[in-house]
């Protein structure tokens, strides 16, 4: 549904304010020229973004009572939650004992050490309620027989801080997950009356004088109409920059657009430099394969149909770390065993499955493997490669959800009126790597928290303060420069030539005098996008060449960010394993990354706030002590 407010302000001498609240589309002559309706919303909270964190976190806020506004680019069931296939991790024990400590001990051993220890154990000790509770909104969890939730083996889990074997601790609906837990959320927002502006796309946040965010200004992709969103709290649940890349499972609408905002508002992101590459998108076309087929029992095969992971992962073989995963099949193919006329892919087993297991279980691999891959999976193995697939780093926040910064020397000091959730947020709960099917749980845990964070914080008809006298100025200023831009090079050749930077120069693994060309590479690019732009298309209605350059600029703030992050980490952690730095340097690098850019000059601030070792109770959790990382 749409709301229009009934205040329009005229932010330029040039902007009529006349037939704002308009219906008919404008003739092509009057699209051209250079104004722009402003209209004006006030809420108690405003959600940017519509997926899993984004839903929960709206739906929070209207089940207790608070006005609320959900700004989305997309239709909310096309967010990109849709695609996560595996499940979701929660101790809940149906399928043998286990401990949400357990679950914890794994994700931070999956982090590398690089995860924050008191948002994990948060996240970890919630996971139980969060699952029945989704259960409860009427998520369709595959069953046991008798009748429990169905919990399946996946990446990183194990029983007894990694003593006593494999955990069963994903739960999963088949091989959609994400498909139903986003449906679900979608029709409790609309059972509690949440306000949804579908197409509207977010361009900046209002920032006041003191530091504080005010609301962001949008563009509604209909009829061309800005629109101020005044509130007390702005949640941020965006999503990754996975299209950073030239191969990636992420769906093109995935451009760090909240990130982005963030950077511009001059704020810092964290830990960009570490970028998953799941193991298995299928060869060519980057599709995702779920980790599921390997909880299930899928097995890697090299060309010589060897078992291969049992030589680098022992204990855990295919249901290591992904990080783990990905390198080892790249080892795989680099030393001359991979699969295909060049060599260039391995293979994903599952014919030695029941095909009753495969139909029940993995019923969306089947189809998708047939479609992109042309395979037959009870009869042929699936060929697959490594391929960009979440963006651990993110936008800093505290377990409440609140955005934070380093301000005078304190790492943690909280950013009034911001907050945010799901992959745009580095809470950081998966610090240098994350655990498959603990992005479900991120989503769902976070968004809550930030519902149950503004209802402590937040009285209940609190006054708004008047926004400053020039917000959106600067945002229609840009907007107006990139519509008219006519420069020689397309959105389309910038984005291209972006994305086999960071493909080149940012992969599985890293290199120091690589990562260095990167630098200069991806700079080189950068400012290409700031000088030699060209939009083709004026107009102000679904004018897709004008949306896809403003997400080229939100990618490449992030591109930009990624690249000088992983050259200046002089080591090897998690996802970002350099090869002229081979070890883990707690001493050094057991440290976040923050990053600042200009996005005038281009400059690249770097600097470091320290990780959160300590849990939230000793006496309920102990701290996990940093050890060598083996699966």
């Amino acid at each position: 549904m749409y709301r229009f407010g009934s205040r329009v302000r005229n932010l330029f001498p040039s902007i009529s304010t006349a037939n704002v609240i308009t219906r008919s589309f404008a003739t092509t002559a009057a699209q051209a020229k250079r104004q722009y309706a402003v209209v004006d919303h006030t809420y108690d909270c405003i959600v940017v973004g519509a997926g899993g964190a984004g839903l929960r976190a709206a739906l929070g806020l209207t089940e207790k009572g608070f006005k609320t506004a959900c700004i989305t680019k997309l239709f909310p069931t096309r967010s990109h939650t849709v695609a996560a296939q595996g499940g979701v991790n929660a101790a809940l024990g149906n399928m043998d004992v286990d401990d949400w400590r357990w679950h914890a001990y794994d994700t931070v051993k999956g982090s590398d050490w690089l995860g924050d220890q008191d948002a994990i154990h948060y996240m970890c000790k919630e996971a139980i309620d969060t699952v029945i509770e989704l259960e409860k909104y009427g998520v369709p969890f595959s069953r046991r027989e008798d009748g429990k939730i169905y919990q399946r083996a996946f990446g990183g889990q194990s029983k007894n801080y990694g003593k006593d074997g494999q955990a069963n601790r994903c739960c999963a609906a088949a091989d959609r997950t994400g498909h139903a837990i986003l449906h679900t959320l979608y029709g409790q927002a609309c059972k509690h009356n949440t306000e949804f502006f579908v197409e509207y796309f977010a361009l900046d946040l209002i920032m006041d004088e003191k530091g504080a965010c005010r609301g962001v200004t949008a563009l509604c992709l209909e009829d061309g109409s800005i629109h101020r969103f005044r509130a007390h709290q702005t949640i941020l649940a965006t999503g990754g920059y996975g299209r950073a890349y030239f191969s990636a499972t992420s769906a093109h609408t995935c451009t760090g657009d909240g990130n982005a905002m963030v950077i511009r508002a001059g704020l810092p992101c964290q830990d960009l430099e570490f970028v998953q590459f799941h193991p298995t998108g299928i060869y060519g076309a980057g599709c995702l394969i779920t980790e599921g087929c390997r909880g299930e029992g899928g097995i890697l095969r090299n060309a010589s149909g060897e078992r291969f992971m049992t030589r680098y992962a022992p204990t855990a073989k295919d249901l290591a770390s992904r990080d783990v995963v990905s390198r080892s099949m790249t080892i795989e193919i680099r030393e001359g065993r991979g699969c295909g006329p060049n060599k260039d892919h391995v293979m994903l087993d599952l014919t030695h499955l029941s095909p009753e297991i495969i139909h029940e279980r993995l019923p969306g691999i089947s189809e998708t493997a047939m479609t992109f891959a042309g395979v037959d999976v009870t009869k042929e193995p699936i060929p697959v490669l490594p391929t960009v697939h979440y963006n651990m780093g993110g936008i800093p926040t505290n377990y409440y959800g609140e955005v934070v910064t380093l301000k005078d020397g304190n790492p943690d000091h909280v950013v009034p009126g911001l907050m945010a959730a799901g992959e745009a947020a580095c809470v950081s709960v998966h610090g240098a790597n994350r655990l498959g099917a603990n992005s479900l749980l991120d989503i769902v845990v976070f968004g809550r928290a930030c519902a149950n964070r503004v209802e402590e914080t937040l009285a209940k008809n609190t006054p708004h303060e008047p926004l400053p006298a020039d917000a959106g100025a600067a945002t229609i200023a840009n907007l107006d420069k990139i519509r008219f831009a006519n420069g020689p090079r397309s959105t389309a050749d910038l984005r291209l030539e972006m994305q086999r930077v960071m493909q080149n120069n940012a992969s599985v693994f890293r290199q120091g005098d690589v990562l260095q060309e990167g630098v200069q590479l991806i700079d080189k690019v950068a400012e290409s996008l700031r000088k030699d732009l060209g939009v083709t298309d004026r107009s102000m209605i679904w004018n897709s060449d004008l949306v896809e350059t403003l997400e080229l600029q939100n990618l490449m703030t992030q591109a930009v960010l990624t690249m000088h992050s992983a050259e200046s980490r002089k080591e090897s952690r998690g996802a970002h394993a350099r090869e002229d730095f081979k070890d883990r340097d707690d001493k050094t690098w057991m440290k976040h990354t923050l990053s600042w850019y200009d996005v005038d000059s281009g400059k690249v601030t770097l600097d470091y706030r320290p990780v959160h070792m300590n849990t939230l109770d000793e006496k309920e959790m102990k701290t996990v002590a940093p050890v060598k990382r083996v699966y």
